[in-house]
């Protein structure tokens, strides 16, 4: 019977990934905008780990990090929103390891996040935890993705195309 294990790491790369999810945890406390429009940077973190280091670490961090960062707020913790995580992670991963970044491979991965996972899942989440109709949350989320996720496709395009950003992926890669 085969075994799936994590592809191993080197130093610099444990190094990196550590600092990134802490850089992630940091994040997660700056939001933009209001009540209704939030604007966190940790995707972009969430998107280097999936491009970086692929869809395992990817998952793992991710779930790592949710997890955390829950205890570290002292909010309630509820798993569906650590499956979100997980699987908005193996989305960056699948259309960004080992794959040249481009416009179509963002915009078809921020949108499969966007709908599935930020839109249906977690609305579907918020509706167990505080038994708020779907129904009735459902299009105020939607229209909030549809905002929101130009801004992060831009934002995710300008830093994997950034100097610093491609020389710190090709000295992890070499």
């Amino acid at each position: 019977m085969a075994r799936t294990q994590l592809p191993k790491l080197d130093t610099l790369s444990m190094v990196t990934m550590g600092l990134l999810m802490a850089v992630q945890l940091v994040l997660s406390r700056f939001t933009i905008g209001n009540q209704f429009i939030r604007l966190s940077f940790t995707f972009l973190v969430v998107a280097l780990i999936a491009r970086w280091f692929g869809p395992w670490w990817g998952m793992l961090t991710a779930a790592v990090v949710d997890i955390v960062g829950t205890l570290l707020t002292g909010n309630p913790y509820f798993v569906g929103f650590t499956v979100s995580a997980v699987l908005g992670s193996l989305i960056y991963a699948l259309f960004l390891y080992q794959h040249p970044v481009s416009w179509p491979r963002l915009i078809i991965a921020q949108v499969l996040i966007a709908l599935l996972v930020n839109t249906v899942l977690n609305t579907l989440w918020l509706t167990i935890m505080y038994q708020t109709p779907f129904w009735a949350l459902l299009p105020m989320r939607l229209l909030k993705q549809a905002i929101v996720s130009p801004i992060q496709i831009v934002l995710l395009y300008l830093l994997f195309k950034s100097h610093v950003t491609q020389t710190i992926y090709h000295r992890l890669t070499r």
